[in-house]
């Protein structure tokens, strides 16, 4: 019971530091916006499988900006008050919990844009929102992790592109094959297991993330 509302203080303490600073918020809507409309610009509504890559593509690019900043922002005087105060289990869920939901608001967003401004080529819309969604969150889990990692090192930045590279591109592709399935009317086979390794995948990233992270709370 104490480990969860010290969760939902930590998330509570995110959010009020997000709508504090909605510099950054609008900073990222702004440029998902900017990207779009360029996109629009030099391609006007390209075909299913351009629309659908180019999609991912920007959730890429919207984790690396929206989620990855989450621990880099943290000083190190802040962390030690944290820790103080809270678990490192309960810290990194509640960093965890607070990238999926801020990561589930701009993939709606990027849905919105694009079928606004590249067209609508999708056979069933609700299921590539759910889809998107669904990827969203397996891309938040990840960069969270990665960001965590990175912190406590020199070279954030550098450091998170080593190993996210090898993360992110697999799972980037399996998404992409899955999103698939809302372009077409003909069920493809397979599917089933790409959604159970995703899901395999997110789970082994949370379990990783709490075994890990009180070594690098430690620190």
């Amino acid at each position: 019971m104490k480990s969860f509302k010290n969760i939902l203080v930590l998330f509570k303490k995110d959010l009020l530091l997000e709508i504090r600073q909605q510099y950054t918020f609008y900073g990222v809507l702004l440029y998902v916006a900017a990207t779009i409309f360029v996109l629009y610009l030099a391609m006007g509504q390209p075909e299913a499988t351009v629309w659908n890559g180019l999609f991912w593509m920007i959730q890429l690019f919207i984790s690396v900006n929206a989620v990855a900043k989450s621990f880099l922002q943290e000083s190190r005087g802040r962390l030690l008050y944290f820790y103080s105060i809270a678990g490192a289990k309960d810290f990194i869920l509640a960093k965890l919990l607070f990238n999926l939901i801020l990561m589930l608001v701009m993939t709606l967003v990027s849905v919105l844009l694009f079928e606004l401004l590249l067209g609508n080529p999708l056979h069933d819309p609700l299921l590539f929102i759910f889809i998107s969604c669904f990827g969203g969150v397996s891309l938040s889990l990840v960069f969270t992790f990665i960001a965590a990692i990175a912190a406590r090192a020199q070279q954030n930045a550098a450091l998170m592109a080593i190993m996210g590279f090898p993360l992110i591109i697999p799972q980037l592709l399996l998404l992409m094959r899955l999103s698939n399935i809302a372009f077409a009317s003909v069920f493809q086979s397979g599917l089933n297991f790409i959604i159970l390794l995703l899901v395999g995948f997110d789970i082994m990233i949370i379990a990783l993330a709490v075994i890990l992270f009180p070594f690098l709370w430690k620190d």
